[in-house]
């Protein structure tokens, strides 16, 4: 079949890059159900003038219908991207890449979606698309799924509906708050992600940052044990990887704090862990939640970062993540990463 492919390629060049981007085409429209000819253009970088030729092709084969609201994709359309989604990824150079960085890391797996979603909506949606359908594959009836907070993962929510069939699931918040947009909090994300996937949630409403005597304090009441008890026996975890500095300003860190995240040159940060470019733990923050160390112990770790600024905390953290971790990313963050372990060596 790759032999049949290379010389279909060799006879016919310009079929790959038509075909990648009537796939592109094609699979916006199914992630932004109800867009506009402009605004498609816009998204896959194209004229209206090329785009409305391309789009009546589309309309043509029956892979869309172009109604006054927008335009949506038809059953026959899905799975024409369903049929094509591997052709696709091999021709584009992402199969490849996903097996290189499974190796460098020593990871249970890793998926690239197309895009840099720091420049492209959809490329979010679909590393939120990926991770819900890697859920489904990965978890089992009442199985325990802690989740963080973030963008990332809250781009996970929207699709969980269509890609998990009810088992029961329980989602327990990861972390307690932080001092950010409410819907980024890891509570209304394992909230929402309950509602969608038809489970149950169980909820941590303390501050992300404790102090020492807080904390030992707060470990003591009886719904924290509670907790600290689900995360022993969490089935999978579902994170995003920060940026350190970034991070440290979210949760409103003082000065002193952000003196010393600097003075230690951390780059990532993860389960409030700060890590440098050797991917060392250089810094933490006291905090109620699941543990780096209880990580070893979970059977599926998701982790769910996109866009080319984050590589480098990426990386920090991926040089010793735990082999049972599957990365899910962009192609943005990828060819970046891959980028920086070249610039190592």
């Amino acid at each position: 079949m790759n032999q049949l492919l290379g010389a279909q390629q060799k006879l016919l060049p310009e079929m790959t890059a038509l075909l990648q981007k009537r796939y592109r085409l094609l699979m916006t429209i199914q992630l932004t159900a109800g867009i506009g000819r402009r605004a498609l253009s816009e998204i896959v970088h194209s004229t209206e003038r090329e785009t409305r030729r391309e789009l009546d092709i589309l309309r043509a084969q029956g892979l869309i219908h172009v109604l006054a609201n927008g335009m949506e994709i038809t059953h026959e359309g899905k799975d024409v991207l369903d049929s094509l989604k591997n052709l696709v990824h091999e021709w584009s150079g992402l199969s490849e890449l996903e097996k290189q960085l499974e190796k460098s890391f020593k990871l249970s797996r890793v998926i690239i979606v197309p895009g840099d979603s720091e420049k492209e909506s959809q490329a979010k949606s679909l590393i939120g698309q990926e991770a819900a359908k890697q859920l489904e594959q990965l978890s089992k009836e009442l199985d325990i799924v802690a989740v963080t907070g973030g963008s990332t993962i809250a781009a996970i929510t929207n699709h969980l509906s269509v890609h998990i069939k009810p088992k029961n699931l329980v989602f327990v918040a990861a972390r307690g708050g932080i001092g950010e947009n409410v819907e980024l909090q890891a509570n209304h994300i394992a909230s929402a992600f309950a509602a969608q996937a038809s489970g149950t949630s169980r909820t941590l409403y303390l501050p992300d940052h404790l102090s020492e005597a807080a904390y030992k304090t707060m470990i003591k009441e009886p719904v924290i044990k509670e907790m600290m008890d689900l995360y022993d026996h969490t089935n999978i975890v579902i994170h995003g990887i920060g940026d350190a500095k970034e991070m440290a300003k979210r949760r409103n860190s003082s000065l002193e704090e952000l003196d010393i995240i600097s003075g230690k040159q951390a780059v990532g940060e993860a389960f409030g862990y700060y890590f440098n470019e050797q991917g060392k733990a250089v810094h933490r923050i006291r905090t109620v939640g699941i543990q780096l160390k209880q990580l070893n112990q979970v059977k599926h770790l998701l982790a769910v970062a996109g866009g080319a600024s984050k590589a480098s905390a990426m990386l920090s953290y991926l040089k010793h993540a735990p082999n049972q971790t599957v990365l899910i990313t962009d192609e943005g963050a990828a060819k970046k990463l891959t980028q920086l372990m070249s610039n190592e060596n």
